[in-house]
């Protein structure tokens, strides 16, 4: 609800407020782009395009207590796992832009 880029209407349901880096700003709550019931921090129905890298706290320097684990014990739960294979419906395909379904 900006009226004037960086300005929001004093609106009680608005949660949005300037971020605490330059040029941002800062929600507290579920965003959809194209949706108004998301279900998760983000929603996107649509396309996403990304110009820089997707970011994910899965870095060793995030972690502790990191140890080599039994592989007969790991390869016995994987062959517990249920494993399929799929194809995507064209419809769908043809919307999300795969080719090879």
């Amino acid at each position: 609800q900006a009226s004037n880029p960086g300005q929001f209407e004093n609106d009680s349901d608005a949660l949005w407020q300037r971020g605490h880096v330059p040029e941002t700003i800062a929600y507290h709550g579920r965003v959809g782009i194209n949706t108004d019931a998301p279900d998760e921090a983000l929603v996107v129905c649509g396309n996403a395009k990304v110009m820089g890298r997707v970011m994910h706290p899965s870095d060793s320097r995030a972690k502790q207590n990191i140890r080599e684990v039994d592989t007969n014990e790991q390869l016995r739960r994987i062959t517990q796992m249920r494993l399929v294979e799929y194809d995507y419906k064209p419809e769908f395909a043809s919307v999300m832009g795969i080719k090879n379904t």
